[in-house]
């Protein structure tokens, strides 16, 4: 995977984990699932990051994003 299929990914994962930490504060539950796939995110992000040669600043976040879009309609 390319370091900006990284970076959506890791993305992705931090958008999911917020519902789902949240759900489970509303529920009473530990919020379990969610940690994990914070964690697993923050995971993604730091080795997309790293794996990228001068890293990512926030200005390029669109266009590795649009990008990976593209490259899954293409």
């Amino acid at each position: 995977m390319s370091p900006d299929h990284l970076l959506v990914l890791g993305l992705f994962l931090a958008v999911i984990a917020v519902p789902a930490m949240i759900s489970a504060y509303s529920d009473g539950r530990r919020p379990f699932v969610g940690a994990v796939v914070a964690l697993a995110a923050v995971a993604v992000l730091l080795h997309g990051n790293t794996r990228q040669p001068d890293g990512y600043r926030l200005a390029d976040i669109p266009d590795a994003v649009y990008g990976v879009i593209g490259d899954m309609i293409r």
